[in-house]
């Protein structure tokens, strides 16, 4: 046991890193294993394995192996997952390269053989000239569940309580393709989704035909008609009695 704790201390860069002993198991023939505990606060639950043996018919014990092993309480790392596996929508930023795999099940070539004797690559229909990789049908139908399902589909609440479907809206731009008659962009950029792809039967308050709001009523000058003219006639008022105008002519009465 001391051959085994001494090369536990080598490798643990110290006696203060090696606690007691935990005991011992039999590997095999003239072959034991010691277990020390790791003091080490980064490995709390850890243990130091020692490997110990003995060659047959001899008296020298050697170290096989010493390394650093959990517990079952020990502190672990999460376990390793692929950066591809890890990848989650969003994590694309500025600069960011997602290189795709050759074998892309959402990809296909850009052409098809007519043949194995004729070596003419066509197009496909889908505007593939010019693309190495198309969408395929499983790539297409992905996308259609995924979209269909999410916030701009016809379950999310914005749709639920919308008055009118994005179908009936002006401001819905279909999709071409396979896609047309599900899908479309919203070009209303007082809508949550504007700029987005919404599905044919989504909705929001910002639908088109909602309401009609009336414009400002223009307000135009007063017209003067300077040509023409209008005849009045005044009647003079009615005078109290005993007034100037009732006396008699100044000639009448003898005034010159």
């Amino acid at each position: 046991m001391d051959i085994a704790r001494s090369a536990a201390e080598d490798v643990a860069g110290g006696a203060a890193h090696v606690g007691e002993h935990l005991g011992a198991h039999l590997d095999g023939e003239r072959l034991v294993t010691h277990d020390f505990a790791c003091l080490d606060p980064a490995y709390r639950g850890w243990r130091w394995a020692v490997t110990v043996t003995r060659v047959p018919r001899g008296k020298t014990v050697t170290v096989d192996e010493a390394v650093l092993l959990p517990g079952a309480d020990s502190l672990l790392a999460p376990a390793w997952v692929p950066w591809s596996e890890r990848l989650k929508p969003g994590d694309l930023g500025v600069g960011d390269l997602l290189p795709t795999d050759q074998d892309d099940d959402r990809l296909l070539p850009g052409y098809t053989a007519t043949g194995v004797e004729d070596a003419d690559q066509l197009a496909l229909w889908e505007l593939g000239l010019g693309r190495a990789r198309v969408l395929s049908p499983d790539g297409r139908d992905e996308a259609v569940d995924r979209w269909y399902a999410g916030d701009h589909g016809p379950h999310a609440a914005i749709a639920q309580a919308a008055p009118a479907q994005c179908s009936t809206c002006g401001f819905f731009v279909p999709l071409a393709g396979a896609l047309r008659p599900l899908f479309g962009i919203c070009a209303n950029e007082y809508s949550p989704a504007d700029g987005r792809v919404v599905s044919a039967d989504h909705g929001c308050g910002a639908h088109s035909e909602i309401a009609v709001v009336p414009g400002p009523v223009e307000v135009t000058a007063p017209l003067v008609d300077d040509i023409a003219y209008d005849v009045i006639a005044l009647h003079p008022a009615p005078h109290p009695p005993g007034s100037v105008d009732d006396a008699a002519p100044a000639e009448d009465l003898g005034h010159s």
